[in-house]
């Protein structure tokens, strides 16, 4: 007899095995037995889900009503436990760059496994900070990939309906911030030249310099815009959430202008753009793949200007606090 409730196994098979109220016999039979699965866990969600539509049928003795096992069984599928499995399931939900959680979930299964969620400590992840540290990742790198697993984690507890603290909450690094450096800023006279070099170059990756110098904006929501995003009548992009990619924050939803290079660069993709997407090349099973865009213009910017992307957004902070305005 399985421990698990209702149940037999018999030939290396969970049965469901209930005897049926009076009431119902007529309907259903003296009892109900019932192919369940070979694995416990899906054996005891199954037989669990099976008592729950049955106890409903069964709940009026007067009303009965009949209800198709087999179909209830063949709708229902247990949710996975493993942790790669429920990434897949939250990452298959959510708009978001798939590089930084992958990179994140290889290093850390890499060293506590890859297991029931429920089975993860607060050891795992201070053992997976440690990892981190040992190969020289900066604790802001850290921190990120440390919330990475913790959503995840998040995400499958809830549905799950696991009443379990996150082992990643609260999580101390030492020394957090303290590796920090502020990264370099373009002068004027640099941006002039990689604007005019980028419009002349042919290039639409590099395009991406004025359009983000010019802009202010994180290069995914640039990458990550739709043409009807685009409004060169008005001379305006519209960033906000769309098929593609979502925003850092609700209050990044905003309207910007297309003046100056800015507009030129625009005019200049907007050329290579397809009938929906302004980088198409950037575009993968309905997802924005930024990183791939920040690399390639990062390795350009660092070998002529020895700065980055993110170097671009800095600067048009600095730009706009010397004017009196700020960049959110």
């Amino acid at each position: 007899m399985s421990h698990i409730q209702y149940t037999l196994f018999r030939s290396g098979t969970y049965y469901y095995n209930r005897r049926v109220p009076h009431h119902a016999v007529r309907i259903y039979g003296s009892h109900i037995r019932q192919a369940l699965s070979s694995c416990p866990v899906e054996a005891e969600a199954y037989a669990t889900r099976l008592s729950d539509v049955l106890e409903a049928s069964w709940a009026s003795p007067n009303n009965t009503t009949p209800i198709n096992i087999p179909a209830v069984l063949d709708s229902f599928k247990p949710k996975s436990y493993l942790l790669s499995e429920m990434a897949d399931e939250y990452l298959s939900l959510r708009k978001i760059e798939l590089t930084p959680p992958r990179v994140a979930l290889e290093t850390f299964i890499s060293l506590a496994g890859d297991r029931d969620v429920v089975t993860y400590t607060r050891d795992d992840a201070k053992m997976f900070v440690v990892q981190l540290q040992k190969q020289g990742n900066k604790t802001a790198t850290i921190r990120r990939r440390i919330n990475c697993i913790s959503a995840i984690l998040n995400y499958a507890y809830a549905e799950l309906d696991v009443d379990k603290r996150n082992p990643f909450s609260r999580l101390f690094i030492k020394g957090e911030g303290q590796d920090a450096h502020r990264r370099g800023t373009f002068t004027l006279e640099l941006l002039r030249q990689g604007y005019d070099y980028a419009l002349s170059s042919g290039s639409q990756i590099k395009l991406l310099m004025p359009l983000l110098g010019e802009t202010g904006c994180r290069l995914a929501e640039i990458v990550g815009l739709e043409l009807d995003d685009i409004d060169m009548q008005d001379s305006i992009i519209h960033i906000r959430p769309n098929r593609i990619r979502r925003l850092k924050t609700p209050s990044s939803t905003r309207t910007l202008p297309l003046v100056g290079y800015a507009k030129e660069a625009m005019e200049l993709a907007l050329q290579e753009a397809d009938d929906q997407y302004l980088f198409p090349r950037y575009i993968k099973d309905g997802a924005c793949r930024a990183t791939h865009a920040f690399n390639a213009l990062g390795k350009w910017l660092k070998k002529d200007f020895g700065l980055t992307a993110h170097s671009l957004r800095h600067t048009f902070r600095d730009r706009l606090r010397a004017s009196g305005f700020h960049l959110n």
